[in-house]
This record gives structure tokens, sequence and C-alpha cells, in this order.
């Protein structure tokens, strides 16, 4: 589950990171003069980090788990690489919502340390959630990671498919649309 959890991590540093970065060397205002509208700015920053880490994931996944390291995979790559799609979408607009928050790189990196830190703990990759207390298993169903790490399991340990993860990827879908959102608003804020 350490791949899950750099996956989530890269995610989200790279997009917030590039974010800042742009704000704070100015680069934003000459995005801002070109016929673009914020929202596909924000899409743009989505997909371009995503795919990077989605890559990222892929080339692991078979090269070192399965090559390298001969892990066997029992389920189907493609499907696995879908759900880390809908998953990357949720955190890159994680990312940017995150980089609207933060003033400076230096505080943005505090703010990872308060998301990532539970995200990571209570997704269910390296405690189980049954073990949990409820209320903690009821707000960590509003996290990607939780839906991720329960489809990544499944597929890949299980070798279970679609008609079985389904219910991970529509909240997926549902947690990064609501991110994204909210992740929007903000930006438009940060831009006027």
């Amino acid at each position: 589950m350490n791949l899950i959890n750099n996956v989530t991590m890269l995610a989200i540093v790279l997009t917030g990171a590039a974010l800042i970065r742009e704000r704070e060397h100015g680069t934003i205002e000459h995005l801002l003069v070109m016929p673009v509208t914020p929202a596909e700015i924000m899409i743009g920053k989505v997909w371009s980090m995503a795919l990077v880490v989605l890559v990222a994931t892929a080339l692991s996944l078979l090269f070192v788990v399965q090559g390298m390291l001969a892990v066997p995979i029992d389920g189907s790559i493609p499907l696995f690489l879908a759900g880390a799609a809908l998953h990357l979408f949720a955190t890159t607009s994680m990312g940017i919502f995150l980089a609207t928050i933060a003033g400076s790189m230096p505080q943005f990196g505090l703010l990872l340390m308060l998301v990532l830190l539970p995200l990571q703990m209570l997704s269910g990759g390296t405690t189980p959630r049954e073990s949990m207390p409820e209320f903690v298993q009821v707000v960590m169903s509003a996290a990607p990671n939780t839906h991720f790490v329960s489809l990544a399991q499944a597929i890949l340990y299980r070798g279970a498919g679609l008609d079985v993860v389904w219910p991970q990827f529509l909240a997926l879908f549902g947690i990064g649309s609501i991110l994204f959102v909210l992740a929007l608003r903000r930006f438009r804020a940060m831009l006027k």
C-alpha cells in the first residue's frame, strides 16, 4: 500500500507546489491575459500533474512490482489505473485547494503535514478501518484515499472487477467533483 500513499502524496504536492510557485513568480498573471478561463487553467493543472503521476504509477507497478519484485497481481491493471486516474482527479483538486489556502511554500508544507498524515494513516492502507472508532470511519469516508485503498486492494489482491468496485469509483468521482468545485471557487477568488 506504499504505492497508494505515494500516489496521493505526489499528486497533492506536485499540483499545490506548481500553483504556489507560479503565484510567487507571477506567471499566473501571464496565464490570465490569455484567452482562457480560470476553469481551463485549473483543468490543465489537474490533468497534467495527474498524468505524470499516473504514468509513474503504471511504470512502477509493471516494472518494479511485477518485474523486479515478481509480485503476482490477480486483477486488471487497466481497471486499477482507471481507479487511480479518478483518485488523482480528486487529490490534484485537493492540492490546488490547499495551495489557494497557503500563502507561501513553507505554509503549504505545514498544511500538507496536517492533511497528508491523517489521510495516509486513517485511509485503511496501514491500519484496518474496522479497528478504528466508528466516528473516524464515517469521517474518513469523505476522503478519496479511503475509497482508493479499498478499490486497489480489491483489484490488485483479490482480482475484483468493476462489478465489485463500482461504488468506490462512484465515490471517487463524487469526492473529486466536490473538491474540484471547491478548488475552482478558491482559485477564482485568488485570481481577483
